[in-house]
Formats: structure tokens, C-alpha cells, sequence
């Protein structure tokens, strides 16, 4: 029961807050106008799906330390000064460098026949000569501990079905966990070599590649994802008893670190230009995928929302500052560059945003911050209701935002069907033919508008 007294001496706060929200909202309402101009600017063409399609087109497998990266990097700065922005720098981040080299597995008993595999990013390799040993599959951590010695000399698969479902991220998280710590778990309970199932949905025979991590007190071996279509195969030999017994070679190694950069652009405000709206998506790609949706969509869709801006000679009051981040699907380099950088600046970033979970049927945006500003948020996104972009989720984090938030940043993530995203994630068909034209360009115009209506705000968000 709440004290009459407290309550009482409450009200002023409340009338106070009261009328701050109800200004807000005001405040937001006013820019219907600007934000059809932005719609009707950034819809209706193909000019941004065009870009996206040259950078995979030019610069495919763009991991760190590749020359593919590098050329994408020049190529968006050189572009970026094409479009006029006030500013166009990158910034060095020094990265990892993996490089796959020559891989190959098969079945070799009972019978032979090819498997379609590709390493896990950061894996070891066997060596000059490959490794054949006995498959052992299980469905989780729990049956390989209860494998015991069973597992010893074996190649371990894990293989954790895929469950299709309207949010894809929840299958994800529980396959991803064993792409990341397979390795190593197989390796504790004795085994020679890991295979993982694919973190995503079974589809015409495309392993799904991805990162993963090594505990330090233990030995470091080979580790691969396979097709689910290999998988279930495979499922069905060790089930029925045939002993199946495979062959992998992996030619993977790890390089010193290389020199890469992000890439920083900027529309500059008109009277805090020290106030920052940053936005944007990582450049970089695994080494096998075009990157089309991971994440060259994301890196145009933001570039885009800039250039809409720019060309309707919008400048709102803060800066408005895209940032292609290099090295996020292996180290994370370049979200923590941009902290480092930033870091005593970031008490005047107003909001982060970023694109990286696609741009098929973009529907809203994960929001992360005061209960006041997602107000604000939720204000702003009744801006969108002709692009039916109107949800605000409970979560802005992404991986390059991550560092920004846990300094107190608030985060927006463009929200957009996971399903159709995890049919190509870290596969050689993330190519762009699979991203319609229209959807790009209505998740740039949505980012245009949150991004120059919070820059334009009278008042920054509240933190």
C-alpha cells in the first residue's frame, strides 16, 4: 500500500514528468511532414539495393584481414566523398587474421561419399595430414559427459536441430552455442575433432560457417560445421549402428593481426553538432559469403538513410554520424575501436543504432534506454505507420553497439524477419538477389527518420 503522504509529495514530480512527455510527444508530431519527404525520397527506386549489389558484386568475403575488406573500405570512403558529406575519415583498428585454407571431409565407412562442410572461423587445422576417426553424436552437452569414455579418438557431431518458429534468434542462440564451444568440449571428453550441425535451417546443402572460441586450458582441435542435410545423414548411421567413420582435412590458420579501419561519415548538426546520432552496420563478411544480408544490407541501408538526408538538405540540430564497423563477425574490433575513440564523447551520443539482423520486412525497431526516451521512440515510430514499421521490441543491443551501451548509450536494432535472414547467414548464397529492392529502401527510409527526428529533437533523449 502506497502512503497517502508520499504520494501527495509525489505529485509535482508526476505534473512535472506529465508535461515532459506530453511535450515530446508534441514535439514529434510536428514532424509528420518531414518524415513523409524522407519516405518519398528514399522508396520507390532501386538506387540503394544497386549499391549493395555492387559492394558484394566487388568485394565478396570480406573477413578481416582479407583484401576484399580493404578494396570494400576504400571503396565506401571514396564513394561516401562522391555523396557530398561533411565529413569522411577511417579510423585504424587493428584486427584478427584467420585464413581457411584447403578443407575436405567424407565418410570413409561404411561407405564413401563427400560431406559439406566449411570451418568455423578461428579453428586449427589438422595439419598436413588429415584426421580419420570414428563419428560420435550426440544432442547436447549433457549426452557427450554421458558419452564417458565412448568419446575418446572420436570425431564428436553435434548435432542440435534447427526449430523453425517465428523468431529465429531463439534457434540460433541454442545452435550457436555449440559452434562457439564445441570445440572444446569435444576436446575435454577426449575427441580429435568436432563437427557442429549448421546454425540454421536445412536448406539445399549449405553449411553455415560462424566464429568460435577455444578454452585456454585445454587442447585446441579441428572444428567444422556441416550441412543439416550431412547431419541428419550422418544421425541416421550412427543410429542404426553402421559405425560411420570419417575424414577431415582442414588447412586453417591463424595470422598475425592486420591493419583495418573503420570507416566514419558525417553529416554535421547545425547548432550541437558536439551531440552525436550514430548509425551503422559492419562491412565485414565471413570469407566464403557475399554478405549481402550479413551485413552489406545493413552498412547500405544506414548509408542510404544518410544520403536521403543529405539530398533533401535536411540538417538537424546534432550530428548524424554512419559508421561502417570493420571486423564484427570474428574479434568485435571494430564496435570496441569506436568506444576507444569515443570514449569521452559518448556522454553526448544521443543514440546508437545499427542494422544487423537483415533488412527482410523490416517491422520496427529494439529499442534499449530510459523509460522516458523509449516514449519518445515510441512516438517517433507512429512517424512510420505507412512504411508498417511501428513495433518497438524490448532490446537495441548488437554486437558493434554493445560497447556503446554499456557506457550508457541508448541502442536501436532495426527488427526484420530472422527467418528468411538464417536461410543464407553465413553461407556462400548470402548474395544479394535474396533482398527485394523495396524492402532496402523502406529500412533506410525508416532510419532516416528516427535518426534526423532524435537529432532534430529539441532535447536529447533522456538516458
Amino acid at each position: 500500500m502506497v502512503d497517502r503522504r508520499e504520494f501527495v509529495a509525489s505529485l509535482p514530480l508526476l505534473v512535472v514528468a506529465s508535461r515532459t512527455l506530453g511535450a515530446a510527444q508534441s514535439d514529434v508530431s510536428s514532424y509528420a511532414a518531414v518524415a513523409e519527404r524522407i519516405r518519398a525520397a528514399a522508396t520507390g527506386h532501386d538506387a540503394a539495393w544497386q549499391r549493395l549489389a555492387q559492394l558484394t558484386d566487388r568485394f565478396p568475403g570480406r573477413l578481416a584481414g582479407s583484401d576484399a575488406l580493404k578494396g570494400a573500405i576504400d571503396w565506401v570512403t571514396a564513394e561516401a566523398k562522391r555523396d557530398g558529406f561533411d565529413a569522411v575519415r577511417t579510423e585504424t583498428v587493428v584486427v584478427p587474421h584467420w585464413r581457411r585454407g584447403a578443407e575436405h571431409a567424407e565418410v570413409v565407412a561404411p561407405h564413401r561419399y563427400p560431406l559439406a562442410i566449411l570451418g568455423l572461423g578461428g579453428s586449427v587445422g589438422t595439419g598436413p595430414e588429415a584426421i580419420e576417426a570414428p563419428l560420435l553424436v550426440v544432442d547436447s552437452y549433457e549426452a557427450l559427459t554421458k558419452a564417458g569414455d565412448a568419446a575418446v579418438g572420436t570425431i564428436v557431431l553435434f548435432n542440435i536441430p534447427w526449430v523453425d518458429g517465428s523468431e529465429g534468434m531463439v534457434s540460433y542462440r541454442n545452435v550457436a552455442r555449440y559452434r562457439v564451444g564445441g570445440a572444446s568440449a569435444a576436446a575435454k571428453a577426449g575427441a580429435v575433432a568436432a563437427l557442429v550441425r549448421s546454425a540454421g535451417p536445412t536448406t539445399s546443402r549449405s553449411p553455415h560457417t560462424g566464429g568460435m572460441n577455444y578454452d585456454a586450458t585445454v587442447k585446441k582441435i579441428p572444428t567444422a560445421a556441416v550441412s543439416g542435410e550431412d547431419a541428419d545423414a550422418l544421425q541416421r548411421l550412427f543410429t542404426r549402428g553402421e559405425k560411420p567413420v570419417v575424414r577431415l582435412q582442414m588447412g586453417a590458420e591463424t595470422l598475425p593481426d592486420a591493419e583495418s579501419a573503420n570507416v566514419v561519415v558525417e553529416l554535421r548538426g547545425k547548432t550541437s553538432p558536439d551531440e552525436i546520432v550514430v548509425m551503422g552496420g559492419h562491412l565485414d563478411s565471413w570469407d566464403i559469403a557475399p554478405g549481402a544480408t550479413d551485413d552489406g544490407g545493413g552498412v547500405v541501408a544506414t548509408w542510404e538513410a544518410l544520403r536521403v538526408l543529405k539530398t533533401l538538405g535536411l540538417v538537424p540540430r546534432r550530428t548524424i554520424r554512419f559508421v561502417a564497423f570493420t571486423n564484427e563477425e570474428n574479434g568485435l574490433r571494430g564496435g570496441l575501436a569506436y568506444r576507444d575513440t569515443y570514449r569521452d564523447a559518448l556522454p553526448k551520443h544521443v543514440l546508437a543504432i545499427e542494422s544487423d539482423g537483415g533488412v527482410f520486412a523490416p517491422y520496427g525497431f529494439g529499442f534499449t534506454g530510459s523509460a522516458s526516451a523509449r516514449e519518445t521512440m515510441r512516438g517517433i515510430l507512429g512517424l512510420l505507420e505507412p512504411l508498417k514499421i511501428t513495433t518497438l521490441g524490448d532490446s537495441g543491443d548488437t554486437p558493434d553497439l554493445g560497447p556503446v551501451g554499456r557506457e550508457g548509450v541508448p541502442t536501436l536494432s532495426l527488427l526484420a524477419d530472422l527467418r528468411r535472414y538464417f536461410q543464407v547467414h553465413h553461407t556462400a548464397a548470402d548474395t544479394p538477389d535474396k533482398i527485394r529492392p523495396e524492402e532496402l529502401a523502406a529500412a533506410a527510409a525508416a532510419i532516416a527518420t528516427v535518426a534526423y527526428v532524435v537529432a532534430d529533437l529539441p532535447a536529447p533523449l533522456a538516458r
